[in-house]
């Protein structure tokens, strides 16, 4: 028998298949109904074990694996069909249906915005970028943005969330896990960072730099090139300058912006000193109330999964599934479990896809955690 003669007999197969999988399908949107009516749980794990159990002995030692691989898919495939019909009045579709109608269609100008810090901060620098006349609220730590915002305090917050050189701010992560908000805009700021001190001191003077950890681990290369230098961490760059500027020491520096050198009366030692003139630190822009404008394409949002083999790789499945792009994925450490996680997704994604909707009310539905945090626009 020739290849040919092969691939003849597997495309038959695979129609037969087709005709099968939709004859399923079309089944398992009855079986939908009827839970729907009784009220009955989406999920059968008694069943699915047993199905799991039978055609793994059909298909023989060989080849079962396989089968299981194959059957845990449908199994998936079947159970978001199925949500379609189960929860097609999810209360997160009316919240994002309600949003939609009511966001305005340009994002405002104006704002009161919570950013982390003083005046010459890099979230300052995002937030007029984000905002043409935003009116800057500055608090002492990230906690402190989140709950102004929380609070009505400001109608919105800018924090980082990740830098292209130095990775994932930390501390931001398990507070998104504390708080309640959404995620309005995104911005990708370039950071560009110096070496600052007094007017007359120079390099060869400098015994210790202060900065914040972030941009001290983007400038590591730097600070590595200077001998004996101590370093001291503060919980932000423009602070540090200000801490610099207030001295009366003259060997001290503090690696900030180019902007609080104009602020706080310093000069420039040296400049782009971080690892790489590509640094980018992402920002978002956060709310107490869902807002989501025309053109929003970004989507994020965080979840647990089952503490089992293949959770996660099923939960990535559902997103492959619709041809989501998955641009970022972040684990988290849940605090006080046993080496489980929460995961952070970022995918390319817009709500106005009935698809995308329907996914979002399945995973609101399951018993898992989970933590819808906004469709937006990324600049």
């Amino acid at each position: 028998m020739t290849l040919e003669n092969l691939r003849d007999e597997i495309d038959q197969i695979d129609t037969e298949l087709a005709d099968l999988f939709v004859k399923r399908m079309n089944i398992a949107e009855k079986v939908a109904k009827e839970k729907k009516a009784s009220g009955t749980a989406l999920l059968n794990t008694k069943r699915e074990k047993e199905i799991l159990t039978r055609v793994s002995d059909q298909a023989g030692e060989t080849l079962e694996r396989y089968m299981r691989i194959l059957y845990n898919t449908l199994f998936d495939v079947s159970r978001s069909y199925q949500t379609r019909f189960l929860y097609a009045e999810a209360p997160l579709k009316r919240q994002i249906e309600t949003a939609m109608t009511n966001t305005p269609a340009l994002f405002p100008k104006r704002a009161v915005v919570a950013c982390q810090g003083i005046e010459g901060s890099y979230s300052q620098l995002a937030a007029e970028k984000i905002f043409e006349f935003p009116s800057v609220m500055y608090f002492n730590n990230w906690d402190s943005v989140f709950n102004a915002v929380n609070k009505g305090l400001c109608q919105y917050g800018v924090l980082p969330i990740e830098n292209s050189s130095y990775g994932s701010v930390g501390p931001v992560y398990d507070l998104m896990k504390n708080h309640h908000f959404y995620i309005a805009k995104a911005l990708k700021l370039r950071i560009s960072h110096k070496l600052l001190a007094k007017p007359g001191v120079e390099i060869k003077d400098v015994k210790e730099i202060i900065s914040h950890d972030q941009a001290l681990g983007q400038c590591s290369q730097f600070i590595e090139s200077l001998k004996n230098v101590k370093i001291t961490t503060c919980s932000n760059t423009a602070m540090a300058a200000e801490w610099v500027a207030k001295s009366g020491r003259t060997d001290i520096a503090a690696i900030s912006s180019g902007e609080c050198a104009g602020i706080y009366g310093l000069h420039i030692l040296s400049d782009d000193i971080q690892l790489s003139d590509n640094n980018y630190t992402r920002f978002i822009c956060i709310s107490k109330n869902l807002e989501i404008y025309p053109g929003a394409n970004k989507l994020s949002l965080m979840l647990s999964v089952p503490h089992r083999p293949s959770s996660l790789y099923n939960m990535i499945a559902k997103f492959s599934s619709l041809g989501l792009n998955l641009t970022k994925l972040e684990s988290r450490p849940i605090p006080g479990s046993d080496f489980e996680f929460m995961f952070y997704f970022d995918m390319e994604a817009s709500l106005c896809s009935p698809e995308v909707v329907s996914l979002l009310c399945e995973l609101s539905s399951q018993p898992e955690v989970f933590v819808f945090l906004g469709n937006y626009i990324e600049n």
